[in-house]
């Protein structure tokens, strides 16, 4: 599994031109399924994300996690992470998980990140074409990916 997570101070995500759902300060996490991931994978990254330090703390420091402020997650899921441009100009996507199997590992890992982080998480709309707005706070962007399997 593999996520870009950005600290943003607001995101949403508009679908046919309308606003499907947004959050205030926290967390936008754009993550992808690989045709590999397990349960495991899901949970790892679930408890990384609920409590990887990248809020200031009161000297300024990355210290805080989403739960010690209180903040939100915007959870979309993005196939294109797994994209393979290494021939050709053409992205290829072998590694990502085929919806069918991608869809219900998604909805498990939301359900896992709202269980171990206790804050608000809301995502986009599977397999919809969405627009992605947000205010990266900082900037902060940081991409994380579940060990690899020996």
């Amino acid at each position: 599994m593999k996520v870009v997570v950005q600290r943003v101070r607001e995101a949403s995500v508009t679908i046919a031109g309308s606003v499907y759902s947004a959050i205030g300060t926290g967390l936008l996490v754009l993550a992808g399924i690989a045709r590999t991931d397990t349960e495991e994978d899901l949970a790892w990254m679930s408890r990384k994300l609920s409590n990887l330090r990248i809020f200031e703390d009161g000297d300024g420091r990355m210290n805080r996690s989403i739960i010690d402020v209180g903040g939100e997650l915007l959870v979309v899921s993005q196939f294109t992470l797994y994209a393979d441009a290494s021939r050709g100009n053409r992205p290829g996507f072998l590694e990502s998980a085929p919806s069918e199997i991608a869809q219900p590992l998604f909805d498990r890992f939301v359900a896992s990140i709202r269980r171990d982080s206790g804050v608000p998480v809301q995502t986009g709309s599977f397999g919809a074409d969405m627009q992605v707005s947000l205010i990266n706070d900082g900037p902060v962007t940081i991409i994380l990916e579940s060990p690899k399997k020996p």
